[in-house]
């Protein structure tokens, strides 16, 4: 990393920052004696952040206050003094991921450019070199502010050169005991005394396969533009350059290789290897790393040695925590590829919560239904209510729902991403019976999802002082524990005012319309136009739809595949809803604001059909009033489309989960 940096020749500046170093220490080791002194409740506030000696800070304790010293003076933390969330990020030499995302251009332009302006970002590092690191970061940082006319965040980018065991705060415990992993290869050659470890930078592992636990024969290919009969059966040994990252593990794949490691030129950075376009759609078999040019390697593969390599991963404190708006330590969850996207991404989220907590302070009737009750196996969580009296007083109904995992850590919560779906039942003869609610869907090993979704349209649904509620998943699935509040309240969510002495209109009737099921070439011959009148008094007529697709068949559908959901009424008037995003590479990070969990232990970042991962599904609502006849029949047909035409896939049909209705108001 040393040829990455540019050496300063004014060693006068090295010298001022040691000496603040030394006078760091010190000054930290004094605000950890004053915090021991201070009042009773400061000493409570400290203790929350440890949690215990046996354990240690764990996510979800408060956070101390903290003062370190910065290259500009010195940074400190109050609770409840920021009015945003605070990102802590240690850096260390030995971790060829963070070299990556630190020498990644487009990384620190993303930083520059996308952070929220409510976060605030604390660098620190946990080397030797801190002082030289946090020059270095700063020089990276302000370049990069500099070029994309961003100068404005760097008062909100914060630089120590105190090294983290040496800040004398609560900061290391954090750090020490969340816990990292660095990865490396371990190369070993006969006559070789101990084996050469270095950092390495592992391939995309949504591109390439991982790598497995043994040794491997090491096998000299060039620059791997062109196929090699040399390297079948082993782990080819190649170049940076000449062709792209994708071109050369296609062509160490075409010649039996076991493996490919890249290796950068002497003064390049280990970069991130990933597909391109296309590139993406073809599916490579064997895994892929990059390391800096190992000299003795090299030597040794050039004289005719046997050198044998082997990846491994290797225990090292955190790299990244933070602090959300309520002074609560977070994990950051999972970053995918070395971005600094990832912190922005991180950011959005808690600038979505506190919103959230801002609009869970709003008036409102409060009906618990689940508080962190496991929802596991067929009968998922189910819990019977009762509703408030005066229920029509209300025209706002607000589903407060949260995911939480077993334990406090990301890696406590269950893998994969699965719909939840919330069904009542308030009149069990009624025609009312299990219908669909509301509906999220889970994150991948992440623990923070909370949202708030207006279903005030299906307020009708709920027409008994007592109805029982049922939240479900897939029933094999690890147990989430789920919270849920049902929330009433007077608001304009439905509210349709046609002139300023007139009522507020009410749903006082939903018909249900049409389900999902099998999206194949028999998808839209399931469906007949179904015939209606509106009632009378009918004010305003509005379709209401909650609509998903899931599965993957030869056209990646419905996941990944865009797809489009067309009303029909009358004959005439074409309500439709496309999934445009659908397997976009980015689509549901834009989703981030409005509550898609980031930083998930999977492919979270991809556009889905209708939904993302660890969000709430938000209902489709059109208003249809102009579209009817009030006094005649009218009709209704829904159908969906893949590509303008009826789904036709040639093996494992995805499918669509649907829920829709017709909402009279009066």
């Amino acid at each position: 990393m040393a040829s990455l940096r540019s050496r300063f020749s004014v060693l006068w500046l090295l010298f001022i920052v040691t000496a603040h170093v030394i006078n760091a220490v010190g000054r930290t080791k004094l605000i950890g004696d004053e915090a021991a002194c201070e009042s009773k409740d400061n000493m409570i506030s400290v203790r929350s952040v440890r949690t215990s000696a046996d354990t240690g800070p764990e996510p979800g304790d408060l956070a101390a206050a903290f003062t370190v010293r910065t290259l500009d003076g010195e940074f400190s933390y109050q609770p409840g003094a920021l009015r945003g969330p605070l990102i802590i990020h240690a850096f260390t030499n030995k971790s060829g991921f963070l070299e990556c995302l630190w020498s990644s251009e487009s990384s620190l332009s993303s930083l520059v450019q996308n952070l929220p302006d409510s976060a605030q970002v604390l660098f620190l590092s946990l080397d030797d070199s801190a002082v030289t690191d946090a020059l270095w970061m700063r020089e990276q940082l302000q370049r990069a502010a500099v070029q994309h006319r961003k100068k404005e965040v760097l008062s909100r980018l914060h630089f120590s050169p105190v090294p983290v065991f040496a800040l004398g705060n609560w900061i290391p415990g954090v750090f020490y005991y969340w816990g990292s992993r660095l990865s490396q290869a371990v190369f070993t050659s006969e006559g070789w005394n101990i084996p050469v470890i270095v950092k390495s930078l592992r391939a995309r592992y949504d591109w390439l396969p991982l790598w497995s636990q043994r040794s491997y024969q090491l096998m000299d290919a060039g620059d791997g533009c062109d196929p090699s009969p040399l390297v079948k059966g082993a782990v080819a040994w190649v170049s940076e350059g000449n062709c792209s990252f994708f071109t050369k593990v296609q062509s160490m794949a075409k010649s039996n290789a076991t493996g490919v490691l890249v290796y950068a030129l002497p003064g390049n950075p280990i970069q991130d290897m990933n597909c391109d376009g296309d590139e993406c759609d073809t599916k490579l078999n064997i895994p892929a790393a990059m390391v800096h040019l190992e000299p003795s390697v090299a030597q040794a593969l050039r004289s005719g040695q046997s050198v044998y390599v082997s990846l491994q991963s290797t225990p090292s404190p955190s790299f990244l925590f933070s602090i959300d708006q309520q002074g609560v330590l977070a994990e950051m969850g999972l970053f995918l590829y070395p971005s600094f996207s990832f912190i922005n991404w991180q950011a959005q989220w808690f600038d979505f919560y506190a919103d959230l907590q801002t609009k869970l302070q709003r008036p409102a009737k409060v009906v618990p239904v689940f508080d962190r009750v496991q929802m596991y196996g067929e009968k998922g969580a189910v819990a019977t209510v009762d509703l408030p009296l005066g229920l029509l007083d209300f025209n706002t109904l607000e589903l407060d729902a949260s995911l939480s995992c077993p334990g406090k850590r990301d890696l406590s919560c269950a893998h994969w991403d699965h719909t939840v779906q919330l069904f009542i039942c308030c009149d069990h003869l009624g025609p009312y019976c299990n219908m669909e609610l509301g509906r999220w869907i889970t994150a991948f090993r992440r623990g923070i999802g909370r949202w708030l979704t207006d279903v005030s349209p299906l307020l009708p649904l709920l027409d008994s002082h007592r109805c029982t509620l049922t939240m479900k998943t897939e029933p094999w699935v690890m147990p989430w524990f789920v919270s849920l509040n049902l929330r009433f309240s007077i608001g304009n969510q439905t509210a349709a005012v046609f002139h300023d002495d007139e009522e507020e209109l009410r749903p006082f009737r939903v018909m249900p319309l049409y389900s999902g099921g099998t999206f194949d070439k028999k998808y839209n011959k399931r469906y007949q136009p179904i015939k209606f009148l509106v009632p009378g008094s009918t004010k305003k007529v509005e379709l209401y739809a909650v609509i998903t697709a899931h599965g993957s068949d030869d056209n990646r559908c419905g996941e990944f595949c865009v797809t489009s959901h067309h009303f029909l009424f009358n004959t005439v008037f074409n309500n439709t809803l496309v999934f445009d995003s659908a397997g976009s590479p980015l689509g549901c990070t834009t989703q981030v604001k409005e509550g898609a969990v980031p930083n998930e232990y999977g492919t979270w970042l991809y556009g889905r059909g209708g939904w993302c991962d660890g969000q709430q599904v938000n209902p489709w609502r059109v208003d249809i009033t102009k579209q009817l006849n009030v006094s005649e029949s009218n009709t209704v047909l829904y159908f969906s489309f893949f590509e303008g035409k009826d789904p036709n896939p040639s093996k494992d049909p995805g499918y669509i989960i649907m829920s829709s209705f017709l909402v009279f108001y009066k």
